[in-house]
């Protein structure tokens, strides 16, 4: 025998407690001579006596003793490496690294995230609050496994990526219920290049440049993220301008008016590199089919067109 294998154990403590090869070859589901031929090679590889063989039974050494000590330890470290291992497959263990507007934690976030940590609660999930810009940058640096921003990431590596829309938005603006636009239901592009504006970083530096002629966003308060804006616009520093699920905050000091013309904002994106194959990548994409139902197809259909998504599509489907 070349080495020791766990049937090998298995047997040595069926002999032990049974104290008689043939029960212990009964209770294994074996004939009596392969147990006593194993039994008899075990003791070669061990290089002792692990058992007296006596009229009266079959009884452990001293040695054999001590070996049944490490036996039963050695099986049940193996059956628990072999229940670890189906966690690990199933994604229900390990690292899931997500990046995040904050403007996604208005929906569809909260939903994911949380079903997500009832259904997966031995997996680290780390949350990290970016720009769409700085979230797509560290998702193509391999720092992030799932970024979720407005609009798709571009750079060097984009294509590697499969980026799904989770979420529509048009342009609202938000002001001061003091504001004289307070009451109103809309109000219009033009009305607003007139007032003093608040925008998140994002959208000063990409799609609310092209909506106003002459650019009054070179004056305009830069706020981190759309509870930062409200809380300007409560405070008369200016007109914020957001996605309409900024009307989930919840402030009594505050009033909302679509833009006229609708303007409707970039997407808001899932984005994940297409060759991890990362069985958390593939729970987690689960739990966003779940609670956002329209997710499911698109991403069928858009790992069916990129070539490196080979063999990635039943992964992700809904367990």
């Amino acid at each position: 025998m070349a080495c020791v294998e766990a049937r090998h154990l298995r047997y040595a403590l069926a002999l032990a407690e049974h104290q008689h090869f043939g029960r212990a070859a009964k209770s294994l589901g074996i004939a009596q001579p392969p147990l006593s031929t194993q039994i008899a090679a075990l003791e070669r590889e061990i290089g002792e006596r692990l058992f007296d063989r006596t009229p009266h039974g079959v009884f452990p050494t001293a040695a054999g003793q001590a070996f049944l000590t490490r036996a039963r330890s050695a099986l049940a470290e193996m059956n628990l490496a072999r229940v670890d291992a189906g966690r690990a497959a199933r994604g229900e263990t390990g690292r899931l690294r997500l990046g995040f507007i904050g403007s996604a934690l208005l929906a569809p976030l909260p939903g994911v995230i949380g079903r997500f940590r009832r259904t997966h609660p031995k997996v680290r999930l780390t949350l990290q609050e970016l720009e769409s810009s700085a979230a797509s940058a560290a998702l193509l640096a391999g720092e992030l496994d799932v970024a979720v921003g407005r609009g798709a990431p571009r750079g060097a590596g984009a294509e590697d990526l499969v980026t799904v829309p989770i979420g529509a938005d048009h342009l609202v603006a938000v002001v001061s219920t003091v504001h004289p636009f307070a009451g109103r239901p809309s109000v219009e592009i033009e009305q607003l290049a007139r007032e003093p504006l608040v925008v998140s970083a994002d959208a000063a530096g990409s799609y609310l440049r092209s909506l106003f002629e002459p650019d009054p966003l070179d004056g305009a308060a830069i706020a981190r993220d759309i509870h930062t804006i409200a809380g300007l616009a409560a405070c008369c520093a200016g007109v914020g301008l957001g996605p309409d699920r900024m009307r989930l905050i919840a402030r009594n000091d505050i009033w909302f008016c679509d833009v006229e013309p609708r303007f409707r904002l970039p997407d808001l994106q899932m984005s994940f590199r297409v060759t991890d194959s990362s069985p958390v990548l593939a729970a987690f994409l689960s739990v966003v089919r779940q609670n956002c139902p329209d997710v499911g197809g698109r991403l069928d259909d858009l790992l069916a067109r990129h070539p490196a998504a080979t063999g990635r599509q039943p992964a992700l489907g809904v367990s």
